[in-house]
């Protein structure tokens, strides 16, 4: 049985009458097509299932609308509600230490605006994210704008975050001058601890470097930056970290600047087309989380000014 057929028997019983059901019809459809769809399901079933003049549902067509209509009649009862949990739904797609350190709070204010708020969480790498947008698996995502994004995707840029060297406690280094004393060649000698060389944070710190004619060859290569530190602390050599305003260092690393005309890491919004409210929202907080951010590294600048007099 076509189901089709089936949805327009029931506008013509509902509305009584196929002039009517074509009036009323949710999509556009001629009222010959109507007629003819509905001789076919008569022919189907063998049997007639209303009069046309008067209208008059017949025996077996009272039978059938009885049976199909608590399924019709609720088609849009069910779509708005799967319309308002999905208006609610939130696919967001991030980094591991975004996920865990920075938009907990930005979610949290999310959750208190949208109470219905369902959120589907994705940790994935930078070079990960715009296919995940791009296969419509995440609505958003917070990642490093590195480079142009793919056509089809657009950005919003949320905050740039400084670059640092993490030295060990112990290390009599204090500023970056110190480290490229003695380079020979250019190569600066002691040990690095790095991200992979595709990330944006290793690509960037090695863009900064060529601007000075510097290399600096990794001695050891970690999938993320908290095992950096871990690795700083035990003293396995100098790390590249990023640093992010009002955070803390931990226990046996200490930072040491880079010049400031070494490139940021350059934080951002990523999405496709048209957004729903629930996204828009969480880009407006994750923006004002941004500013909080800046405002930390302004207050932490005069005081490690007011310090140095």
């Amino acid at each position: 049985m076509n189901v089709h057929h089936l949805e327009l028997f029931y506008f013509v019983a509902k509305f009584e009458g196929i002039t009517e059901a074509v009036r009323n019809m949710p999509y556009g459809i001629q009222q010959p097509a109507v007629s003819g769809q509905i001789s076919k399901l008569e022919g189907f079933l063998g049997v007639k299932l209303f009069q046309r003049r008067p209208f008059a549902l017949t025996p077996a067509g009272e039978e059938l609308y009885d049976f199909i209509y608590p399924f019709f009649s609720r088609l849009d009862q069910m779509t708005e509600r799967l319309r308002g949990e999905e208006s609610h739904h939130l696919r967001l797609a991030a980094s591991a230490a975004a996920l865990t350190h920075h938009l907990p709070e930005v979610l949290q204010a999310l959750r208190s605006e949208f109470p219905a708020l369902r959120l589907t969480l994705r940790e994935l790498r930078n070079p990960e994210i715009e296919t995940a947008l791009r296969k419509m698996e995440a609505d958003v995502a917070v990642a490093i704008l590195h480079r142009k994004s793919t056509p089809g995707l657009k950005s919003v840029k949320l905050i740039d975050i400084p670059l640092a060297i993490a030295a060990p406690e112990c290390s009599p280094i204090e500023k970056f001058r110190e480290l490229t004393t003695g380079a020979s060649g250019g190569q600066i000698q002691h040990p690095l601890i790095t991200l992979p060389r595709i990330e944006p944070a290793s690509q960037l710190f090695q863009q900064g470097l060529n601007q000075r004619n510097l290399r600096w060859e990794p001695s050891m290569e970690v999938s993320e930056l908290g095992l950096i530190q871990n690795y700083v602390a035990k003293g396995f050599g100098f790390g590249i970290a990023v640093d992010i305003p009002g955070a803390a260092w931990p226990e046996g690393v200490k930072k040491i600047r880079l010049p400031k005309d070494f490139p940021p890491l350059t934080i951002g919004a990523l999405h496709t087309g048209d957004l729903k409210a629930v996204a828009k929202r969480f880009i407006d907080l994750a923006g004002d989380q941004a500013n909080k951010l800046l405002e930390a590294k302004k207050t932490a600048t005069k005081g490690d000014s007011k310090n140095r007099k």
